[in-house]
């Protein structure tokens, strides 16, 4: 199962806050899944840097990639076909995971600060 939470941050003075609903895929029944996370609070969304980080049971997140302005940049190039992220509209980054197998379970979270 792929699982997201909700997720607090605080930017500054003013609240981030970042939105996930839970999303559950059973192997078999799709090969793609897409989540989105939606933010309240950050000014100019589509230049912001959103991270989404990937949780296995036991072990630490771990950054798959971050969206900027222009481009995705990966952690590690072997996440290019496997992951891809989008924005829509002013508030809204999708993550997509790609030929959806057993090694995805884990939980999937967004973030966001400045550089």
């Amino acid at each position: 199962y792929l699982f997201c939470f909700l997720s607090l941050f605080l930017d500054g003075q003013a609240q981030v806050i970042l939105k996930q609903r839970e999303v559950s895929i059973t192997r078999g029944h799709k090969t793609t899944a897409s989540m989105d996370c939606t933010a309240k609070g950050i000014p100019d969304f589509q230049y912001a840097h959103i991270h989404w980080y990937r949780q296995v049971p036991a072990k630490a997140p771990e950054r798959i990639l971050y969206i900027a302005p222009s481009a995705v940049s990966y952690d590690d190039n072997s996440y290019r076909n496997k992951y891809s992220s989008s924005k829509k509209g002013t508030n809204v980054c999708t993550l997509t995971i790609n030929d959806i197998n057993s090694n995805d379970v884990g939980s999937y979270y967004c973030a966001y600060w400045h550089f």
